[in-house]
């Protein structure tokens, strides 16, 4: 690809600034091209002068070749990072990974800078620099979205500018295949129905919107140098323009867009294909972009406030793989049920609609599920006795709240449910059974239920509220919000409208508008409270005449719009934020830090949690903040990649703005700022890569905008320093129990960076049987504290389970063979008609799989000769392993070093302990190094 740079100085029709001017920053990765673009706003014309230009093929190295492109075009035209007023970032839509390294780069940046975020499509800057190459007519982008699909949209390309025809979707390549060729008029058979669309009306004219100061070098087409016009803005009203027979290329449809790579010749009856540096996204077509929308008024590059780097997000035209799933199963088993009597039955569910299966209780005894939805059997059980598997018995799994309220895709199982309660509280204007169920198949449709329960395995609930909406132009219209009058004041409306505006946005929703009753005072001041605002009126809407007021908003505020459980806690993307835990016992332990240099922040993205800690000279935490995702995970039983990494790009800004303000307070200190800080730390391995990549992307931007070193951390590095954080004392050698989610390890620590592994699982980590076997039980998820709890009521003798390689004369465990003896137990019982005992089931389960892990210890202690066990990892916070090991410890005379429970799981104070030796010995990362999913801890790095 090309790299074009021009002296600001050089541009022609704008004069030379007077004073300092004010560069934006603005890049895209969301294909196999890394676009950079730098231009001089202008505060008074809303234009921006083209600086320098660059795009480079990334070949999946985007991660790590940014960061270092963006740094060497600033240094070759002599811009600093304190004159970047603004960055702007392409949205996507395009490869999910690559759209996350430039949103989390450019939150970095921003965030440490303290500058206004702009995000714009990556589909609307290719269309921009279409009309750079100075192609004019009707044009569709084609983006590659992977699984044989792709973002298609459509385009005005006029002198003027180009103009979006329509939102951004996601579609089957032969389907948008298909539609366009359709779009073009010279194609034989077409209709040409294409050749006329709504556009944003502009004045026609050959002024250009961005000054030039020379001709790219590549693409062969150098726009023309016209004086700019500052009054030459687009307007917010909608007028029809056709296409024109004079307009370059005729009137064929032209192509551009990185799909065309794959399927060019797919696409090729659709129109005439652009030349193929067309087809990615430019630094000055993100300029472009940029520029068109602040004349609009769409986004103001100097206000900073109105584009808070925490507000970009991605542009989501779908829902994860994890929740696409769900709602298949749901639509297949609505149209099984309908198959299966000739017409629709909602109450006669195929599936478990949580799970994509029958639950074996509902499969034996289907009354169980019919008498939950207020129905009798439509069917008779012919079937055998069902054995429990792990993906069949899986689990109610969403936990239910304070009060007791688990919130849950609406399944076909309830839409009985939903018509009774429909017929209670909206009279003659309630939906019956088979409206509600013909809604939950739809593709741009999406409900959730609120249900109550008492907290038993396995147990439904009654359903006590639903809401539903539907997705639309970039809209999503609330269809339906109802509450139990019994359970109403407890905030179930306001999280209903939550979940459905967070699916709703990652469709590709942006507003919301929903129609009220004149007369509901109340449903209206929620509505106020959550930033919607009256717009309008429909006379005599209601079936008795009454008027409907029209109300419209914001997306983003009713996708936030879930209450903390306390006042005094703070909510970042629907996660409540655990402030200072660490902190807290550290304090209490070796007192409060202070201010000494050096100062890190420290940032950890692996799993499920975004965490954030700030650590000063003497080892002391200032702060730590964590944000937990278990609550978006629950539901699937496990951890969902996709959805992990979602959340951190929603949470990394908040979390580390809360951290930096606790940490101001904690020191005694006005504020903190990222220029304060001494350097910047990130969690770079191991773990789920989607999730590093955020974490490791916004330290990155951070630590560039902010000029400090960049600390790379191994995180299971980090679960050996935990323990520091309780015990500051504590000093190597020792041996380490490592037990978490995804490890389980003994590791000989020789000393601070010296580690040698002495035996690893060969297959399931301790944390993973747990949530296996949670899943079984029909328990939830995460499975480590409710199998705890249930165990502390159950004998652990009652039920022998093995003991796998405990006599295997090494230090290998083995827990895949543990978790099909439950499973076999578990069915066995079953088949047998006995309920389950679940605290003796948990309990002996529990006891198999601590014997083993004491057991092993205590040979490694005797191997190594150290006379010091700690444990680190989430399983650590298990009270039967804690007071196992304190027994063995005893009994051997051996020191055991716990980490407190707050630093069990997954934080950032662990991760800001490493960082600070690291520091001390000078061991600093490049900024073109990359996130890993796999590390060998023996290994120096």
């Amino acid at each position: 690809m090309s790299e074009t740079k021009s002296p600001a100085s050089a541009a022609l029709g704008v004069d030379a600034p007077c004073h300092e001017p004010a560069y934006v920053l603005a890049f895209d990765t969301a294909n196999e091209v890394i676009a950079i673009g730098v231009g001089v706003l202008h505060e008074e014309a809303r234009a921006i002068e083209l600086v320098a230009h660059a795009e480079i093929e990334a070949r999946r190295q985007s991660n790590t070749q940014l960061i270092p492109r963006i740094d060497a075009l600033l240094a070759e035209n002599g811009i600093a990072r304190g004159d970047i007023a603004c960055v702007c970032v392409g949205r996507g839509p395009g490869s999910f990974t690559g759209v996350r390294i430039a949103m989390a780069t450019a939150k970095g940046i921003a965030s440490a800078l303290e500058v206004g975020l702009v995000g714009v499509s990556s589909l609307d800057a290719v269309a921009w620099g279409v009309w750079e190459f100075g192609a004019r007519g009707e044009v569709a982008v084609v983006a590659d979205a992977m699984r044989k699909e792709v973002y298609p949209v459509r385009y005005l390309v006029d002198d003027a500018g180009a103009h979006r025809l329509e939102a951004d979707r996601v579609v089957k390549a032969d389907l948008a295949a298909e539609e366009l060729a359709e779009c073009d008029t010279t194609t034989p058979g077409a209709s040409g129905s294409c050749g006329t669309r709504f556009v944003k009306g502009v004045e026609s004219g050959d002024d250009e919107l961005l000054s030039y100061a020379d001709a790219p070098e590549a693409g062969g087409h150098a726009p023309r140098a016209v004086p700019q016009r500052s009054e030459d803005c687009l307007s917010t009203e909608y007028a029809p323009q056709p296409l024109r027979a004079s307009d370059p290329c005729g009137q064929r449809l032209l192509l551009a867009g990185d799909a065309l790579k794959k399927y060019r010749d797919l696409f090729a009856p659709c129109g005439e294909a652009l030349p193929e540096n067309t087809w990615t996204p430019t630094g000055a077509g993100l300029l472009l972009a940029l520029q068109a929308g602040w004349r609009s008024g769409e986004c103001d590059p100097f206000d900073a406030v109105r584009h808070n780097p925490a507000f970009a997000l991605p542009v989501y035209t779908r829902l994860s793989d994890a929740e696409e799933n769900e709602r298949a199963r749901a639509a297949r088993a609505a149209r099984e049920g309908a198959a299966r009597e000739g017409e629709a039955k909602p109450g006669v569910p195929d599936a478990n609609l949580r799970t994509g299966v029958q639950d074996a209780e509902a499969v034996a005894h289907p009354s169980l599920v019919h008498s939950l939805a207020g129905k009798t059997p439509a069917y008779e059980e012919t079937s055998p006795a069902h054995h429990a598997t792990l993906h069949e018995q899986s689990i109610l799994v969403a936990p239910p709240d304070e009060q007791g309220i688990s919130y849950k895709p609406l399944d076909v199982s309830h839409v009985g449910c939903v018509a009774a309660l429909e017929s209670r509280i909206m009279g003659s204007d309630a939906w019956n059974e088979s409206l509600v169920a013909d809604e939950i198949p739809r593709r741009d449709r999406t409900w959730w239920a609120a249900y109550a329960s008492e907290g038993k395995p396995g147990e439904v609930g009654t359903l006590v509220g639903y809401a539903g909406g539907w997705v639309v132009d970039g809209d999503v219209q609330i269809l339906k919000v109802g509450t139990d009058p019994a359970w109403r004041r407890r905030g179930i409306a306001r999280e209903l409208l939550a979940h459905v505006a967070a699916d709703a946005r990652n469709l590709g929703a942006q507003t919301v508008s929903l129609e009220v009753r004149a007369g509901n005072e109340g449903a209206q001041a929620l509505y106020k409270a959550l930033g919607l605002t009256p717009v309008g009126t429909r006379p005599r809407y209601y079936s008795d005449r009454e008027d409907a007021l029209i109300m419209q908003g914001d997306l983003a505020a009713l996708v936030g719009a879930t209450e903390p459980a306390e006042e005094s806690s703070r909510l970042v993307a629907g996660m409540e934020l655990q402030v200072d835990a660490s902190h807290d016992v550290q304090a209490t332990a070796v007192g409060a830090a202070g201010a000494s240099r050096p100062l890190i922040l420290a940032i950890e993205s692996s799993c499920d949690e975004t965490a954030a800690a700030i650590v000063d000279g003497e080892g002391a935490l200032a702060s730590d903040v964590v944000a937990s995702q278990i609550d978006f995970h629950a539901r699937f039983g496990g951890v969902v990649p996709e959805i992990a990494s979602r959340k951190h790009i929603e949470a990394i800004c908040g979390v580390c703005d809360e951290c930096l303000e606790v940490a101001a307070k904690n020191l005694g200190m006005r504020s903190l700022r990222w220029r304060d800080l001494s350097a910047v730390a990130v969690t770079y391995a191991p773990g789920l890569v989607g999730a590093l990549v955020v974490g490791v992307a916004f330290a990155k931007g951070a630590a560039w905008a902010a000029d400090v070193p960049l600390i790379g951390v191994n995180h299971l590095e980090g679960h050996l320093y935990a323990n520091r954080i309780g015990c500051p004392d504590f000093t190597p050698p020792a041996v380490v129990s490592l037990v978490s989610g995804g490890n389980t390890m003994l590791v000989h620590m020789k000393g601070w960076g010296d580690y040698e592994t002495l035996g690893t699982t060969i297959d399931d980590a301790v944390g993973e049987a747990f949530d296996k076997v949670a899943k079984a039980l029909g328990l939830g998820y995460p499975g480590g504290p409710v199998i705890s709890r249930y165990g502390a009521k159950g004998d652990p003798r009652a039920i022998a389970f093995p003991r796998a390689m405990m006599h295997s004369g090494d230090l290998r465990f083995s827990l895949s063979g543990l978790k099909t003896a439950v499973v076999t137990y578990i069915n066995g019982e079953r088949e047998a008609g006995r309920e389950l005992n679940v605290p003796d089931i948990c309990a002996s389960f529990e006891a198999a799989v601590v014997d083993v892990q004491v057991a092993k210890a205590k040979r490694a202690l005797d191997m190594t000769g150290a006379r010091t066990l700690c444990v680190g990892g989430g399983v650590a916070a298990n009270p039967v392993l804690r007071a196992s090991y304190e027994k063995m410890c005893s009994k051997a005379g051996v020191r055991l070093v716990l980490p407190p429970l707050s630093a069990c799981g997954d934080n950032a104070g662990m991760i800001a302990l490493v960082a600070l030796d690291r520091y001390k010995q000078e061991k600093f990362f490049p900024f073109d190094f990359d996130a890993k999913a796999h590390v060998n801890l023996d290994e120096p790095y």
